[in-house]
């Protein structure tokens, strides 16, 4: 507990205290030496040596999160002992596999071109190493995720499919044969396809694929066929819709809810754009129904039966994959 301001450590037992903690430091005594240090902190003695020999301490210890948390605080204070603080925190970052943020953080310094010569060379090193554990992380990940996926495809488990895949995007693997074969098989669930096109997107996979899906077989370049959240259709029936915004915005929300997961569940192949009109009054007539709405449609209602029920079976197949809080 934080001692109160007023109260004085007097020198003699200050000495004390710093003497004893040093001692069991080397003696790697070091929750002894974490307890005496702790005390020189509550009476506000904050110098390097005692920031410092606690964070030896907690490293030692295994106590990471409190010493990446220290050192986080002390780096804000850009103090001279700046480089030595920062040399602790990418140890720290690299004993715990943060090898993003260690990079992340020597880049920041980089940029700054103001480390000294010798630190230059070490963090050099240091953001070699992590670039190495972090592919060679990705590739141990990747070759469990894709072993947990064909045991999933096998248990027709959908949910865990879909978090697999979205792991392999994540952590931008490159796609083996057997998951771009998914694309064309009949089995797969129209959710798991997409998730697929949308991490080939994400790493710019340029050769063509095979897909079947809403029965049509097609082929294409991932990278050719646009974002999925900014398609045209989307966009022109979001347009048509617009003016519920203002008037019903839970109608629209829940509105822009449906469309967008029966794009997810259709794309690529999705309807032409002048049925976007169609679209959406059928998106209308759904939306009015979830919320009981009383609003009226009129003639606009009349001949969208097929969209009303294909959006439906989309929001069904979306719903029994992705799990939306």
């Amino acid at each position: 507990m934080q001692q109160p301001e007023n109260v004085i450590l007097f020198p003699k037992w200050r000495n004390v205290l710093e003497e004893e903690s040093l001692a069991a430091l080397k003696a790697r005594r070091f929750e002894e030496a974490l307890e005496k240090l702790n005390q020189l902190l509550s009476y506000q003695v904050n110098s390097y040596e005692i920031i410092s020999g606690k964070l030896i301490c907690l490293i030692e210890l295994g106590r990471y999160k409190e010493a990446q948390e220290i050192c986080e605080d002390v780096l804000q204070q850009k103090d001279k002992y700046y480089y030595h603080y920062l040399h602790i925190y990418l140890t720290v970052l690299f004993q715990t596999n943060q090898y993003d943020l260690l990079m992340e953080q020597v880049e920041e310094e980089f940029e700054k071109q103001e480390l000294p010569a010798l630190l230059k060379e070490q963090f050099d090193q240091l953001y070699e190493m992590s670039n190495k554990m972090k592919a060679d992380v990705v590739v141990e990940h990747t070759t469990v995720y894709l072993d947990d996926l064909e045991q999933a495809i096998a248990a027709n488990d959908y949910q865990k499919q879909w978090h697999l895949i979205e792991e392999l995007r994540r952590t931008k693997s490159e796609p083996t044969r057997n998951v771009l074969a998914l694309l064309a098989a009949d089995d797969i669930h129209p959710v798991i396809k997409t998730a697929i096109i949308v991490w080939l997107q994400d790493i710019e996979y340029k050769e063509t694929v095979e897909i079947h899906k809403w029965g049509k077989n097609i082929q294409l370049q991932p990278q050719a066929i646009g974002d999925i959240h900014n398609h045209t259709l989307a966009r022109k029936i979001l347009l048509l819709i617009s003016d519920l915004e203002q008037k019903n915005p839970t109608l629209y929300e829940l509105l822009k809810q449906l469309l967008y997961h029966y794009i997810y569940v259709r794309f690529p192949i999705l309807p032409a754009n002048k049925e976007a009109e169609s679209i959406a009054t059928a998106l209308k007539t759904i939306g009015t129904k979830y919320l009981n709405s009383h609003d009226k449609l009129g003639e606009e209602q009349r001949n969208i039966n097929d969209y009303i029920e294909e959006i439906e079976q989309c929001e069904t197949l979306y719903s029994s994959v992705i799990e939306e809080s």
